[in-house]
């Protein structure tokens, strides 16, 4: 009778014990789903090693990049996307199964061959809007997904600009805080004095706001030049991107394609753009 009874106690033990351990894993899948905004940043550094020969690096598959300007009401166009239809993208992204990647993620693919998700996208912000904090950010983070954010230093903390502390929050949260000029001043009509300006100048501006390195840039209006190829490298970027002009065949790596969203396009309208413009 006292076996029977120890026996019994175990059993009733060990059941409790599994029961508690099941309800907090299925609390913590419960919130991972409703919470995707919580997910770990990643945290993917630069792999230094020599990179990939040019014709290695232009054979692999070109990743989806998008990139939006204001997210608004107002001027729907080929640079603003209503708030509304920035939510069913984000939605039909995230319902197709698309996996958001950040600079370092695509720069070890592409230099590497790193893995990466197989449904792999990267959504960009030009120019330090305000509602890409308020309304990209948010929306993303219902996702879990992270964004690539180029700032244009001459504007933070102006009327419908980001301030630094919401630039430093976009970075502390995981997404990718980069260079995209002091002024938006074109590269092509860049006398000497300009690289240092336009390149170093917002890099330390960044850097101290963030904490963290500034390896990545986007090109004014999407418009490159050869001569700022040398100038970029010297100055420690890593990746550059433009639009959706064809890319550099010497150096891919500084002509590294994206494509804008037009407000025009409703959610699937842009999928398919997106499929037909990275093939």
């Amino acid at each position: 009778m006292k076996n029977t009874l120890i026996l019994l106690l175990v059993a009733t033990t060990v059941f409790f014990s599994c029961a508690t351990k099941d309800k907090k894993e299925t609390e913590k899948s419960t919130n991972a789903v409703q919470n995707p905004g919580k997910a770990t940043p990643d945290t993917t550094s630069i792999n230094d090693a020599s990179v990939d020969d040019i014709k290695t690096i232009l054979a692999r598959k070109e990743i989806p990049i998008l990139c939006y300007h204001h997210i608004r009401d107002s001027k729907i166009g080929d640079y603003t996307v209503s708030p509304e239809n920035f939510k069913q993208e984000m939605k039909l992204l995230a319902d197709s199964g698309y996996k958001t990647i950040l600079p370092n993620q695509l720069y070890n693919y592409l230099t590497h061959g790193n893995e990466i998700p197989k449904k792999s996208v990267m959504i960009t912000f030009d120019d330090t809007d305000l509602e890409q904090f308020t309304i990209g950010k948010t929306e993303m983070d219902k996702y879990g997904f992270k964004g690539v954010y180029f700032i244009m230093t001459i504007s933070i903390g102006k009327p419908r600009y980001m301030s630094k502390a919401q630039i430093k929050q976009l970075s502390d949260e995981g997404n990718a805080v980069e260079c995209h000029t002091w002024d938006h001043h074109r590269v092509d009509r860049y006398i000497p004095s300009d690289w240092d300006v336009q390149l170093v100048k917002p890099q330390k501006t960044l850097e101290d706001i963030t904490g963290k390195s500034i390896h990545y840039f986007a090109y004014p209006f999407g418009v490159w030049s050869p001569a700022a190829f040398p100038e970029l490298k010297k100055r420690g970027y890593k990746l550059a991107f433009i639009l959706s002009t064809k890319r550099d065949t010497t150096q891919p790596l500084y002509t590294v394609r994206r494509m804008i969203v037009a407000g025009q396009w409703s959610a699937s309208g842009m999928m398919r753009a997106m499929k037909g413009t990275f093939k």
